[in-house]
């Protein structure tokens, strides 16, 4: 893994060079996190993997904006948005020198 961020395939390698699993066999696994994530986020369910990560689905009002190039108001609905949240081993490897 190299340069200032890791793309998909790499993240594959590397998990696969780890593990001793097949490349294929961790791309499904990560699409099945992908996929059960996602799928709890839309039914608005927390998931927390202790010592890495937090997801939560969070609920944002509608408001009034400016469009940056003409100024004028505009209406935003309201929405969701995905709130995630290191845990406490991800903070601490992030840490280290």
């Amino acid at each position: 893994m190299k340069g200032k961020y890791v793309n998909r395939s790499e993240l594959v390698a590397a998990i696969a060079e780890k593990s001793d699993l097949a490349k294929s066999d961790v791309d499904k696994v990560l699409s099945s996190f992908h996929d059960v994530v996602a799928k709890a986020l839309k039914d608005r369910e927390k998931v927390t993997i202790p010592g890495f990560a937090n997801f939560e689905a969070k609920a944002r009002a509608a408001r009034t904006g400016r469009n940056p190039r003409t100024g004028e108001a505009i209406k935003i609905p309201a929405s969701h948005v995905v709130k995630i949240s290191a845990g406490s081993k991800l903070k601490e490897a992030a840490n280290k020198k």
